[in-house]
C-alpha cells in the first residue's frame, strides 16, 4: 500500500504543473456568436466569445492589476499543493523528518482554498447570470490533484 501511495505522490509532482496549464473554465458576456465581417477585405474578430482561463493566465491577469492578491493566489495555487507534495516525498523516502509531516498537511489544506474559489466563482457567475462560464477538464484535474494528494498525505506513512 505505501508503494502505491509513493508513487501516486510522485505522479502528482508531474500532474500538479499539466493542472497549472489546463483550461479551468472558458467565461465570457455571452456565447461566441458566428457573425462574418469583412470591410475592406479585413476580417473583424467576433464581438463575443468565451475566453479559457488557466491557472496561469488567471496569476498572468492578476499580477497586471493586483499584485498582492496575485501572491496570494501563487502562493495558495503553485507553491502550497507542489511543496506539500515534494514535502510529503522526502517523508516517504525517509530524507525529511516526520516531524515535519502536520506541516505539511496544513499547507496541502491551505491548496484546498483554491477549489473552493473555482467552485465559488463559478456559482457567482452562473447565479447571477451575468455570463456565460463553461466548466473544462482543467477544473477536475486541478480538484483532483488536491484531493489526492490530501488522501496521499492521510495515508502515507515513512519507511
Amino acid at each position: 500500500m505505501q508503494k502505491i501511495l509513493k508513487v501516486c505522490n510522485l505522479v502528482l509532482i508531474i500532474a500538479f504543473p499539466i493542472s497549472w496549464f489546463v483550461p479551468l473554465m472558458e467565461v465570457g458576456l455571452f456565447e461566441k456568436v458566428e457573425i462574418s465581417i469583412e470591410i475592406l477585405g479585413l476580417k473583424l474578430p467576433d464581438l463575443f466569445g468565451l475566453t479559457e482561463v488557466t491557472i496561469i493566465s488567471a496569476i498572468q491577469t492578476l499580477w497586471s492589476e493586483d499584485k498582492y492578491l496575485a501572491l496570494i493566489v501563487t502562493f495558495f495555487a503553485l507553491f502550497a499543493p507542489l511543496v506539500k507534495t515534494i514535502g510529503l516525498s522526502l517523508i516517504q523516502f525517509t530524507l525529511l523528518s516526520e516531524q515535519v509531516k502536520s506541516v505539511i498537511q496544513f499547507i496541502g489544506k491551505l491548496a484546498m482554498a483554491d477549489v473552493f474559489i473555482i467552485a465559488f466563482t463559478c456559482i457567482l457567475i452562473k447565479g447571477l447570470s451575468v455570463g456565460k462560464i463553461e466548466i473544462l477538464y482543467g477544473t477536475y484535474l486541478f480538484s483532483a490533484c488536491i484531493i489526492v494528494s490530501i488522501i496521499i498525505s492521510y495515508f502515507s506513512k515513512p519507511e
